[in-house]
């Protein structure tokens, strides 16, 4: 967003306030945006990047209001906080911080913070980065920071803006969750700094136990308005709470000092419900963690592990048994790794009665001796204030007996060159991928099990969509109505509906919150579940979005050949463009036989750009026609891009 030149001016040269933070905390000193502060010592900034779990092992970047970069450093792994010494002496305000990493759950997460105005004579600042400091960032700057940071030198006014409107914008965001903040007895919100709290620890306390039960998320709406959402993080089902249409939010925040931009508010609600029995009790879910480590430093076996007091009351966790998940808990120990901080991610509940989920559904990473993240710990637990397992927090499951997600989805066709497929119409494509878990996973030795033959799904439209099982870990569209057995194609049609093709697919069944209803069998027992979509549907996606991989050209063509030795694949360029993105699955598929050869290969948790894909072992009477490497990306909204490389023969 630009503004008016003589506008801009004024803001750059009229701000002054607090250097700890300015977001509606104490005024801690003066200073001047537009003109350089020189510290008689070198100047450091300190902090703590968190999403309820701390981000670990992190990458941390610092820039000032002249766009210029002036430090960096890494998350510490046990939790989350950061410390460097800035580069130079003579700084521009405000500082402009920005963090990269992957959250609890696996999911990348690209958060800014920002010291909005300095004082030479405080040379120790603060910067905690999280979903609100983020929220606060975003509503100052009237859009997604992300595009702005990673063009600071083309967009000093606009970064110049958080100097003026941090302090208002933080105050604001106050009033948008001032149901969990009389919830967790934070009784003057005028003394809670959300960018530079000094005394602000991922360890489940109050400030921690705000983003422990907020989603926040800035999307966009249908007509492309950037938009800041809040909810209620532990309610059932998924559609933002309070919707703010950030330009307009801070066209009013520059108005005044403490304006608050309430006509911004296009949602009914203003305020964001609150989790209230629940967060009363999730000040203890690090015993969890805890708990779990000290069980598998004993190296018991799954037997043991299942027979623990920690998993007395598990049910099942989409058709994980207690004794899968024992087996996978002494997996862990074998290999002498730990489970990460508690993240809470929603509630497994059918319904919420007085702010009390019963079933909260969480995720861990699990790391090695190194940090380093090797796996998620995905269940559900219930909370029992008599438990003397070492956690009041214990393993019960969600109680289902499969797993089903839907997500907004867009697909890219490319050739092995890496041009555009002219066949595929239109390219890119956008619609929705359905995913209803038709195997139980294999266990040790033994083969992946059928589930079911067949499923329905009822759109928010009142439309009906057919699957079969296919022999895959998901069941796949039916071809023919009322099928219970199919090929499958390797394509992403086996699971998604592009709205180029499907009328069936209209615009209430793209939104966040559509309430997809799944009805099937299993075992001769019918259910029929909601599932909710996470996200809206992109009204259209920017073919940069998309992942590709290094060095392809029509000189370099990806070739069928490169798939019978190991290959590496590397993609690199893309990740640095896209760091809210992150490659979940790498799918090669030959076509050739009765049906298609298909192999899944999921990139390690931890950001690398590169793997290794092991030499494909085609059965000797396979003579490939047609090969395909497939690349599948997500964001931490569930959003999912997927690029479709026909490789040379």
């Amino acid at each position: 967003m630009s503004l008016p030149l003589g506008l801009v001016c004024s803001l750059v040269l009229s701000a002054c306030g607090g250097g700890g933070g300015g977001s509606g905390g104490t005024d801690a000193g003066s200073g001047t945006t537009g003109t350089a502060i020189v510290f008689t010592n070198s100047p450091t900034l300190s902090g703590v990047a968190a999403v309820a779990a701390p981000l670990t092992g992190a990458q941390i970047k610092v820039i000032d209001g002249t766009g210029t970069s002036v430090g960096s450093a890494t998350t510490l792994a046990s939790d989350g906080s950061y410390s460097l010494t800035l580069s130079s002496k003579s700084l521009t305000a405000p500082l402009f911080v920005q963090v990269r990493g992957v959250d609890a759950a696996g999911a990348p997460q690209v958060l800014h913070s920002a010291v909005p105005v300095m004082s030479a004579a405080s040379a120790a600042m603060v910067a905690n980065v999280t979903p609100l400091s983020d929220a606060i960032v975003a509503l100052s700057m009237g859009g997604d920071p992300k595009p702005v940071f990673s063009a600071a030198d083309q967009n000093k006014a606009v970064i110049a803006q958080v100097a003026t409107a941090a302090s208002a914008a933080g105050e604001f965001v106050k009033t948008l969750v001032k149901t969990q903040l009389t919830d967790l007895k934070i009784t003057d919100p005028k003394t809670l700094d959300l960018l530079g709290d000094p005394a602000f620890v991922a360890n489940k306390g109050a400030q921690d136990l705000l983003l422990e039960s907020l989603r926040v998320d800035l999307a966009k709406s249908s007509k492309g308005v950037a938009q800041l959402q809040l909810s209620n993080k532990l309610m059932v089902g998924t559609a933002a709470e309070v919707v703010v249409e950030l330009p307009q939010a801070q066209t009013e925040l520059l108005k005044t000092a403490d304006g608050l931009p309430a006509n911004a508010i296009s949602s009914v609600l203003k305020v964001a419900t609150s989790p209230t029995a629940t967060l009363a009790n999730m000040g203890s879910l690090d015993e969890l963690s805890a708990a779990l480590n000290q069980l598998m430093l004993q190296t018991l076996s799954a037997t043991t592990i299942a027979a623990h007091p920690l998993l007395a009351t598990y049910g099942q966790h989409n058709g994980r048994q207690k004794a899968d998940l024992a087996a996978l808990l002494a997996s862990y120990a074998s290999r002498g790794l730990q489970v990460g901080r508690v993240q809470a991610t929603g509630c497994a509940d059918d319904s919420v009665t007085a702010g009390l989920c019963l079933k909260v559904l969480f995720s861990a990473l699990v790391t090695d001796n190194k940090g380093s993240a090797v796996a998620v710990l995905s269940d559900a637990i219930s909370y029992n204030k008599s438990s003397t397992t070492g956690s009041k927090w214990n393993l019960v499951g969600n109680g289902k007996k499969l797993d089903l997600a839907v997500y907004p989805m867009a697909f890219l066709a490319l050739e092995g060159s890496g041009a555009l497929s002219i066949s595929q119409v239109p390219n890119p494509s956008l619609g929705l991928q359905f995913e209803i878990q038709a195997q139980k996973p294999a266990v040790g030795d033994a083969l992946p099990t059928k589930l079911m033959d067949s499923a329905t799904v009822q759109t928010p439209g009142g439309f009906g969509l057919g699957f079969a099982y296919c022999r895959r870990a998901l069941l796949c569209l039916s071809k023919t109505p009322g099928a219970t057995l199919q090929d499958p194609t390797g394509d992403i049609t086996d699971t998604a509906v592009q709205k180029a093709n499907v009328a069936w697919i209209g615009p209430a069944d793209g939104q966040r919150g559509g309430k997809y209803t799944v009805a099937y069998s299993i075992a001769g027992a019918s259910e029929t579940r909601p599932v909710y979509l996470r996200a809206d549907v992109l009204s259209d996606v920017a073919q940069s979005r998309f992942p590709v991989l290094d060095g392809v050209s029509a000189d370099k063509p990806i070739r069928f050949e490169s798939l019978k030795t190991d290959l590496t694949l590397n993609w690199s360029a893309w990740a640095a463009a896209n760091p809210d993105l992150r490659l979940i699955n790498v799918r090669t598929v030959v076509n050739g036989g009765v049906v298609p050869w298909i192999v899944d290969t999921a990139p390690a948790v931890a950001s690398k750009t590169s793997m290794v894909l092991t030499a494909l072992a085609l059965p000797g009477n396979f003579t490939p026609i047609r090969s395909e490497i497939w690349l599948y990306a997500q964001d931490a909204g569930g959003r999912r891009f997927y690029t479709r490389y026909t490789m040379v023969l």
